[in-house]
């Protein structure tokens, strides 16, 4: 358990280590723009281990939940809740978010030490991980793309249709599967089980959030292309009149 702190500290060391050089190097951008880079490079970084743990590593979350931890899951999760509580505490000190996404972090953080702790179901923690990071980067590239003005485009439009594809199909339909093998098979400890519940729950909450954000967006595009073909109209209208 010692070694398990040891490693935390030092990760979460390494994270706030990498965001103090990107304030000294980067300060004109701000902050939250250099706390947003840390998360990209978490997401990637941590979708990349956890992607190698299920498809390559092993072994498969679907068919072998609450199985010993090996060191690379080990890894991963110690990597993953050092970035969560320097996150954590700096969206508590700077209040940028709200209370859902506090919730996520706690019972990620809760999540994470439980399943150390126990020293199993760790692949399908990894699974976890895996589902809700991928879209991490869309999320980050949504953020800077507004910042730099270039969000009204293609390529904001892309950004958002694929980020609401893929939390749909990983957070929703895969982790859906994901929580029933969890719940059916008889290996993970009931406190494992109630923890992927509240995971789904919140997942849930943030897709009645992120589906009301797409009708606004859809609704909005659709209007504006209505207006345009009006415009067209009554300009054609106007030029046989001339």
């Amino acid at each position: 358990m010692s070694s398990l702190v040891l490693g935390v500290g030092a990760c979460l060391a390494g994270w706030v280590g990498l965001y103090t050089l990107l304030c000294y190097t980067n300060g004109s951008c701000g902050y939250e723009w250099n706390c947003r880079l840390v998360t990209l490079l978490h997401g990637i970084l941590a979708v990349c281990i956890t992607a190698y743990i299920g498809y390559v590593d092993g072994p498969w979350p679907f068919t072998h939940p609450g199985t010993k931890n090996t060191p690379l899951q080990i890894t991963a999760m110690v990597v993953s809740l050092s970035y969560f509580v320097f996150d954590m505490a700096w969206c508590v000190y700077f209040r940028t978010e709200g209370l859902v996404m506090l919730a996520h972090h706690t019972v990620s953080i809760l999540g994470i030490m439980l399943t150390l702790g126990l020293g199993e179901s760790g692949i399908e923690l990894c699974a976890v991980i895996f589902g809700g990071e991928i879209t991490n980067p869309l999320l980050q590239s949504r953020w800077f793309l507004k910042r730099t003005g270039r969000y009204d485009s293609f390529l904001g439009d892309l950004v958002d249709v694929l980020f609401v594809l893929l939390f749909v199909v990983m957070r929703i339909i895969v982790g859906g599967n994901m929580l029933y093998c969890e719940l059916i098979s008889p290996r993970p400890k009931l406190i494992i089980k109630c923890g992927g519940v509240a995971m789904y729950v919140l997942s849930w909450v943030f897709m009645v959030d992120i589906a009301r954000f797409a009708y606004r967006k859809s609704n909005a595009k659709y209007q504006h292309w209505k207006n345009q073909q009006r415009s067209l109209k009554v300009n054609g209208q106007d030029t046989k009149n001339d």
